[in-house]
């Protein structure tokens, strides 16, 4: 009797393909994908032309007024297109528009991201909810509701602060306060935070929600208390996240219209103090002066508005370059 043992040979494998990128493009070879291809490239093409043509179109206008300008175009204090020449500058305008964005990021920012923590890891499901849905109503009100709220309401109660402000920090000259109806920087950027606080929120919170349950899970592992897990794990890994999202609400810091036009006192000079009354932003300027405009001072006000495009995309261009920097903190990379 032969006691050899015989082993079975075993089933044959199936061989992975020699060159997995050629299946990769054959997938990409169907009608459907073609299609989508052909529509994402299109709408990204188009894109880039429609703002080629807004930049083309703005910076023709501006051209046109600033060659007629008998001021400074970057530094004078005064606008007025009906002279022959005109002079205007955006010297007031620019320094406006930095310094209310400003108190708006300032004040925003820091409320918005703790919001957002809150409804993430604290509060209670049957909490949450109900807080995210109301936030997320407060981004749906038009401009003008927020305009007139902060006419009627928000500016009669601000004497209180300012004049706290004025007693405890008018030494440093940015807090004094003359006295007078509370329109100025400081109240647009109150205005201007409790307009964009919504957007930031809401980008924040669903950034939060993404972190890695197993990130949380570890730290919890090794002992960390529930801030020490937001401080090492949520919020490194959001961190894009919240600098997209203030970059947002930045955007509409820069060229909110109504809403400035109608709590503040626009003057063409540059107050020292954030209190007292006085001072522009470009989009309140262009709201303000362009039904009674000629057209040499509808050019003169496109022109203010190529900045404020500028403005924009360095903004957005700093943005980019930010979260470049930290892409190890991307939910992509985790």
């Amino acid at each position: 009797m032969d006691t050899t043992k015989t082993t079975d040979a075993p089933p044959p494998t199936s061989q992975p393909s020699a060159n997995p990128q050629k299946r990769v493009n054959r997938g990409a070879t169907r009608p459907g994908d073609r299609v989508f291809l052909g529509l994402s490239r299109g709408s990204g093409i188009l894109l880039l032309m429609i703002m080629a043509a807004i930049a083309v179109f703005l910076t023709y206008r501006a051209s046109l007024a600033i060659s007629k300008d008998h001021g400074n175009f970057l530094t004078t204090f005064e606008w007025n297109t009906n002279l022959v020449p005109p002079s205007f500058g955006i010297a007031v305008l620019a320094f406006g528009t930095v310094v209310s964005s400003v108190i708006a990021m300032v004040l925003a920012v820091p409320v918005a991201v703790a919001i957002a923590l809150f409804l993430t890891h604290y509060a209670p499901r049957r909490m949450s909810g109900p807080v995210a849905y109301v936030i997320d109503l407060l981004a749906a009100v038009p401009s003008i509701v927020y305009g007139l709220w902060g006419a009627l309401i928000l500016v009669p109660h601000l004497n209180g602060l300012f004049g706290w402000l004025d007693e405890y920090l008018g030494w440093t000259g940015i807090f004094s306060w003359q006295g007078g109806a509370p329109r100025s920087m400081l109240t647009v950027g109150i205005l201007l935070a409790i307009m964009i606080l919504p957007i930031i929120t809401n980008v924040s919170r669903e950034v939060f929600r993404q972190v890695p349950q197993m990130h949380e899970e570890a730290a919890l592992a090794l002992g960390a208390t529930r801030w020490e897990v937001i401080r090492m794990s949520v919020l490194p890994f959001g961190r894009s996240g919240v600098i997209s999202a203030s970059m947002l609400g930045l955007g509409r810091a820069l060229g909110e219209t109504m809403a400035v036009a109608t709590v503040l006192s626009p003057t063409f000079d540059i107050q020292t103090s954030l209190l007292d009354p006085g001072g522009g932003t470009f989009a309140q300027n262009i709201a303000s002066k362009f039904g009674e405009a000629t057209q040499d001072g509808r050019d003169a006000l496109i022109a203010s508005g190529l900045v404020l495009f500028v403005i924009t995309l360095l903004v957005n261009g700093a943005a980019r370059a930010i979260i470049a920097r930290r892409k190890e903190y991307s939910g992509a990379n985790a």
